[in-house]
């Protein structure tokens, strides 16, 4: 069983910036995938930023603005958003998938960008 907490979530101005953790309860080098995705009320959950195989893969919304990091020695990832938009606006979710092809989420962390 794997857990992910995310933090760094707050109200911001537009044009602001934020960087949202993800801790996990192990050893991040075992995953499959990571990455963010986020859900605005009456929305469906949408990738925000996704690594697999190497790969990094940025939603359209989000590119320039926002960067992946991580630091495997803390098992944790990031999320760096600069030039907020209110569209930004939503709760934001970890998401990982083990070596098993379980996928686990965390409880996500509530962002609100004012205009």
């Amino acid at each position: 069983q794997v857990h992910v907490v995310e933090s760094g979530g707050a109200l911001v101005q537009a044009g602001g910036s934020l960087r949202l953790s993800c801790a996990a309860s192990t050893s991040i080098l075992s995953f499959l995938a990571m990455g963010w995705f986020r859900q605005a009320p009456g929305n469906q959950r949408e990738l925000v930023v996704r690594i697999s195989g190497g790969s990094l893969q940025y939603g359209d919304p989000v590119k320039g603005r926002f960067t992946f990091s991580r630091d495997n020695a803390k098992n944790t990832i990031y999320l760096q958003m600069n030039s907020l938009k209110p569209e930004d606006t939503g709760v934001y979710y970890c998401n990982v998938i083990d070596k098993d092809y379980m996928n686990y989420w965390g409880q996500g962390t509530q962002v609100t960008v004012s205009s």
